[in-house]
C-alpha cells in the first residue's frame, strides 16, 4: 500500500498522539508499505484556516491517513470527490477540551465540517468514539485502535513493587509537556496542602507553553516547594525508565484526556495513576482499584488521595500491584496495528 500521513510539524514531536502516529509509521513499514509522511508547518489556528487557499491533498496514494488535529487546514482540501479514501486518526476533539464555551463553540463548528468531509475513522478510545459520533452522524466505516504502551516490556516485578511501596518519602511523577490543559497546577496546588514532605519530578517539555510554565515555577516559589519539586525536561527512554522505575505514583490531572497513553506506561511499572472524569481516562483507571479519578482542577481530593497513600503503604501497595495487572491486560500494539492495517486495506479495496 502506498499511504500517507498528513501531521502538523514532525512526527519525532514528544507526545502521546504523536509516538501513536509514529508507532503506526514504523508497523505499516515493517510490513511493507510505503508511507510518506506530509507535514504541514505548526502556527496558530487562525493561519492554519488559511492553508485552505493553498493545500491540495497530494497524489500518487492509494490512501491518506490525516491527523485530526490538522482539521483546519483541510477544510478545502478535502472537498469530495476524494481520489482515494481520506481516514481521519482522531486522538481527540480541540472542541472537548476545557476552555470558554463561546471558543468551543467555534472549534466546534469548524471540527463538525471537516468531520463530514472524511471518508472513515481510527479513534484511539470509545470515548474519542461517542463523541465523534455525538457531532456527526456519520455512519462511516471506523475502528477503535487502542494506542501503544507496549515500550517498556517487563519494566518490574511484583516484589520490587513491594519494595518501592515501603521506601520514603513518596515520589510522585508528572508526565507530560507542562501545557494547561495536563493539569499542573492542580498538582502543585494539591501538594503545597501536605503537611508531610513528598516528591515530585515533573518529566515533559517546558517551551510548549512558557507562559503557563512561568506560572507553576511561580506557583511552586509562593509555596516554598522548590526543595521537593524537580524539573527534568524531555527525557530519552532509558531516563524515563528510571524516574518511573523509583516512583510511587504517576498523576496527571488533565482537564481532558482522548485516551491517556501515560496512565498505561506508569501501570507497566506498578504506579497507581490518578486522571480527571473528563475524557477517557475512565477506561484505563477503576476508581479505588488502579488509581484514582478526580474532577478537572479539583487539588483538594486529589490531596486526599496523596494523603491516604502516603500514610497507608498497604494500600499503596494494593493498587500498584492493580496497576501492573492491568496493564498486561492491555493489547499488544502489534495486534492493534495489525488491525489498524486490515482495516487500512478495507478502505482501499
Amino acid at each position: 500500500m502506498r499511504i500517507g500521513l498528513l501531521i502538523y510539524g514532525s512526527l519525532d514531536t514528544l507526545s502521546g498522539g504523536y509516538l501513536y502516529d509514529r508507532k503506526l509509521v514504523e508497523y505499516l513499514r515493517s510490513q511493507g508499505d510505503e508511507v510518506e509522511i506530509i507535514s504541514l508547518p505548526w502556527r496558530n489556528y487562525v493561519a492554519h484556516l488559511t492553508d485552505n487557499l493553498r493545500f491540495r491533498l497530494p497524489r500518487g496514494l492509494d490512501l491518506l491517513i490525516q491527523d485530526e488535529l490538522n482539521h483546519p487546514s483541510l477544510l478545502s482540501a478535502n472537498r469530495k470527490p476524494h481520489p482515494y479514501p481520506v481516514i481521519s486518526l482522531v486522538h481527540h476533539l480541540r472542541c472537548s477540551e476545557l476552555r470558554p464555551r463561546w471558543q468551543n463553540l467555534f472549534y466546534r463548528a469548524i471540527e463538525k465540517k471537516y468531520l463530514q468531509t472524511v471518508d472513515g475513522f481510527i479513534f484511539n478510545s470509545q470515548t474519542t468514539k461517542s463523541v465523534v459520533n455525538g457531532l456527526v452522524d456519520h455512519g462511516k466505516p471506523a475502528i477503535v485502535a487502542y494506542p501503544p504502551t507496549d515500550r517498556f516490556g517487563a519494566a518490574i516485578s511484583e516484589e520490587e513493587i513491594k519494595t518501592r511501596a515501603a521506601q520514603n518519602p513518596l515520589t510522585i511523577l508528572f508526565l507530560g509537556n507542562v501545557i494547561e490543559r495536563k493539569g499542573l497546577h492542580t498538582l502543585i496546588k494539591a501538594i503545597s496542602s501536605q503537611q508531610s514532605a513528598v516528591g515530585l519530578d515533573i518529566v515533559g517539555s517546558l517551551t510548549s507553553e512558557p507562559e503557563y510554565t512561568q506560572q507553576i515555577q511561580a506557583l511552586i516559589a509562593k509555596n516554598n516547594l522548590a526543595s521537593f519539586v524537580f524539573f527534568h525536561g524531555a527525557l530519552d527512554s532509558e531516563a524515563l525508565k528510571q524516574r518511573l522505575q523509583q516512583a510511587h505514583l504517576l498523576i496527571v490531572p488533565s482537564s481532558y484526556e482522548g485516551f491517556g497513553i501515560v496512565y498505561l506506561e506508569g501501570m507497566c511499572f506498578g504506579l497507581p495513576a490518578m486522571g480527571t472524569t473528563a475524557g477517557a481516562a475512565g477506561e484505563i483507571i477503576e476508581h479505588g482499584t488502579t488509581g484514582y479519578l478526580i474532577e478537572p482542577n479539583d487539588h483538594n481530593t486529589l490531596a486526599q488521595h496523596i494523603i491516604s497513600l502516603s500514610e497507608d503503604r498497604s494500600l499503596l501497595t494494593r493498587l500498584s500491584i492493580n496497576a501492573r495487572k492491568r496493564y498486561i491486560e492491555q493489547p499488544a500494539w502489534d495486534e492493534t496495528a495489525g488491525q489498524i492495517r486490515a482495516f487500512l486495506q478495507e478502505m482501499i479495496d
